[in-house]
């Protein structure tokens, strides 16, 4: 899947269009350098869903978790500041990756080692023009 965002104007178009097309896949690994825009449409993803909560990044918490209009848990995870493995383990990651909910994961190449073998790789670039290109891999 490759989708194009040409402005912020049409970002939850994107997400819609990402969300019509993710599957029963439930872990998605979002790669993108610093500012990308990778909490951006998760965010955007996350309001397809109909999560009403505050939807921010994860940075400090390492998790968020939202609550969509179905009821289910969302988890959202940010690893920038994770610095040791042992940080993950302890935070339990697998009740989280595995509990058959979705998992947005920001800076999985962190924990590569630790992703489910059926995570959803997921690249943002930024484009010469300032457009975003969201492909899976």
């Amino acid at each position: 899947m490759k989708i194009k965002i040409d402005s912020l104007d049409n970002i939850h178009a994107a997400a819609k269009q990402f969300v019509d097309n993710m599957g029963t896949s439930k872990v998605f690994a979002f790669y993108g350098k610093m500012g990308a825009g990778k909490t951006t449409f998760i965010k955007a993803i996350c309001e397809v869903f109909g999560v009403d909560d505050v939807i921010t990044s994860p940075t400090f918490a390492i998790v968020n978790e939202y609550t969509a209009a179905s009821g289910t848990p969302i988890y959202h995870f940010d690893f920038y500041r994770i610095k040791k493995i042992e940080e993950v383990y302890d935070m339990g990651y697998e009740d989280y990756f595995y509990s058959n909910n979705l998992c947005f994961l920001e800076w999985p190449e962190l924990i590569e080692n630790l992703l489910p073998g059926d995570a959803v790789r997921v690249t943002i670039r930024e484009e010469e023009d300032g457009t975003r290109t969201v492909e899976t891999v």
